[in-house]
């Protein structure tokens, strides 16, 4: 009798983009930095400075890290600067922002150096529902560089896609 296949599955283009493959492994915090302005509003750059010396960075090791001031303080550009200063030494990642920020940043680089040649005349569908956190941006940047080679692109799941794209 021989082996049974399934000739349908080994002959398809049909091929599911999950963007949960290109989540970054790794711990993250988000750093607001009112905490070292006077009454949260003022920063007086030598006091800041000294609350920056006297952090401690440690904690951050091997983190991706989002720092942002959570009240309505003006903050120079050089404060952030400073920030990332101290914390680069030990952090993977810093950037300015929430956590949604930071996960933007780390899909958005992943995203950005994937090849899509695989994808070439293929019909894609770019998996939907996600239990690590993706943001919207990630779908949106995805799609964008696979309409470049994909002959289709769906969203959802197989039994239930949203057609997106066909290339004409």
């Amino acid at each position: 009798m021989g082996e049974i296949r399934n000739k349908v599955a080994e002959n398809t283009k049909l091929v599911t983009f999950d963007l949960e493959d290109y989540y970054i492994i790794g711990n993250r915090v988000q750093v607001d930095i009112s905490q070292w302005l006077d009454q949260g509003f003022i920063l007086r750059e030598k006091e800041f400075r000294a609350a920056l010396d006297a952090h401690n960075w440690e904690q951050y090791q091997d983190y991706y890290v989002a720092v942002n001031c959570s009240t309505e303080a003006i903050i120079p550009a050089w404060a952030f600067m400073l920030f990332t200063v101290k914390a680069t030494t030990f952090a993977k990642k810093v950037i300015i922002g929430d956590l949604e920020a930071l996960e933007t940043s780390l899909y958005n680089s992943e995203i950005e150096g994937l090849d899509v040649e695989p994808y070439k005349d293929k019909f894609v569908i770019i998996k939907g529902c996600a239990n690590k956190p993706v943001p919207q941006s990630a779908y949106v940047n995805i799609t964008s560089k696979l309409i470049t080679v994909a002959k289709s692109i769906m969203y959802g799941e197989a039994c239930s896609s949203v057609p997106l794209y066909r290339k004409k």
